[in-house]
Order: C-alpha cells, then structure tokens, then sequence
C-alpha cells in the first residue's frame, strides 16, 4: 500500500469534514471538522493536518445528484479539490457520497446525540463514513 496514510474529505460550503486512515488503510478515524472562512486558509489548514498525519493520498466525498450526475455542489468540489491537488501535489480521488451525511445523522440519532452536538460532529462523521466506505471498497 501506501507509505502513509489517506485522507477523507467531506467539502461543503460551510465546512470540511476531516478523517484519515490507519497506517494499514484499514480503518478511518475523524480529525476534526475546518470552519470554512477562504480557500487559502481552508487549504494551509489541510496542508497542516497532511503534514502532522504524512497523509499520501487523499479521497474526497462528490456529492452527486440522486440520478447520478454532478450538479452545481460536486462541481465546487471538484474545483476546491483541483486547488488543494495543486498546493499538495497529492492525487484525489472522488468516492460518491449520496446520502452519507443521512447515514451519519441517522448514527448521531440513533446514538441519542442531542441536536446541538450532532451540529459539531456531523460532517466530521461523514468523512469517516466517505473514507470508511472507500477503505472497504479497496481491500477488494
């Protein structure tokens, strides 16, 4: 495998959910989740945690459309992604992540996590969830 590990994104417009893998690529585990304020703090932000992690390879969530296809938000993904791959030189791959952040709630719920606390957790849990799905994916 990798000589480090891998990283797990969830972009939206307000925040970017942050996991990465073990050493083995087995498991994912949440980082944190970056309070969006511009690409060029969002960016040294991920390019921090990438350093402290010796993250190698990085998977992105691409929120597609129900049908399949990429809207407006996969779009703006994608043109962050293309950003952050050429301040890192790291190479991204997309996982889909149609109804992620619906299975992360529903973990949150089914966890008894207040309202208020799933806020704070829910697009980090995500993440794990995109990276989780794309480490099982691999071992295949």
């Amino acid at each position: 495998m990798l000589d480090g590990r891998i990283m797990g994104l969830d972009v939206g417009d307000r925040t970017i959910g942050v996991a990465v893998s073990d050493l083995m690529g087995i498991t994912a585990q949440g980082v944190t989740t970056i309070r969006r304020e511009s690409k060029n703090k969002d960016i040294e932000e991920l390019k921090k945690i990438i350093r402290e992690r010796n993250v190698k390879y990085i998977v992105s969530g691409l929120p597609k459309n129900m049908n399949g296809t990429i809207g407006p938000q996969s779009e703006k993904v994608i043109k962050f992604c293309n950003l952050l791959k050429e301040e890192t030189g790291i190479e991204i791959n997309y996982w889909d992540e149609r109804l992620t952040t619906v299975s992360a709630e529903k973990m949150l719920i089914d966890g008894d996590v207040s309202r208020k606390n799933r806020k704070k957790v829910i697009d980090k849990l995500a993440a794990v969830l995109i990276l989780q799905n794309y480490l099982d994916f691999k071992k295949f």
